[in-house]
This record gives structure tokens, C-alpha cells and sequence, in this order.
């Protein structure tokens, strides 16, 4: 079953956190496992918050991702450009469907 994983966080600097994040990205190129779809939402109400979305193949490849050295200093540096400490919301992908 598909897995994804929702990080909630707010940040007043999102130009360094998107920096770390396509550093990552390429740090992980050519790594089998890891995310296969990332998708970043910015809250309209609240313009600092964000919510990213990454799709895994299973939960066992999200917990693998969790487990490598690399993930694991990103993810203090992305707490590290955060205005409060992300929260992180675990969920299985029971459906999903492009509709146009």
C-alpha cells in the first residue's frame, strides 16, 4: 500500500528551506527508495505556513527514507529555518486518482 507523509511547519524563509530542499533532491538522485511525488501547499490564510506532501511506495521504503543519515540532517536543518518545529502526520494512501 502507498504511504505519504504530511509535514506541517511555518517559516519566514522559505527561499533557504526550498534551497535545502533541491539540495537534498540531488543529493538523493540515482538512490533507489526515497519519495516518489513531493507536493508543497502554502496555507492562504496563514501565508507562512506550508505543507508538504510526500508520496512513498510503501511505509517500509518512508521508514527506510526516515532511517538514512542524510534525511535525517535535513530534516534538522528544515527545523532549524522553522518558526515552530514541523509536525509530521503518517498516513496510508487509500485512493488516489488525477481527474483531468
Amino acid at each position: 500500500m502507498k504511504f505519504a507523509q504530511i509535514i506541517d511547519f511555518e517559516t519566514e524563509r522559505i527561499d533557504e528551506m526550498r534551497e535545502l530542499i533541491q539540495e537534498a533532491e540531488k543529493g538523493s538522485a540515482g538512490r533507489s527508495g526515497g519519495p516518489t511525488h513531493r507536493t508543497v501547499l502554502q496555507d492562504r490564510n496563514t501565508p507562512n505556513r506550508y505543507l508538504v506532501v510526500l508520496e512513498f511506495e510503501s511505509f517500509d521504503e518512508a521508514m527506510r527514507n526516515s532511517e538514512d543519515p542524510g534525511t535525517t540532517r535535513m530534516a534538522e536543518r528544515m527545523a532549524e529555518l522553522c518558526s515552530w518545529p514541523p509536525r509530521f502526520t503518517d498516513c496510508d494512501v487509500r485512493e488516489s486518482s488525477e481527474m483531468k
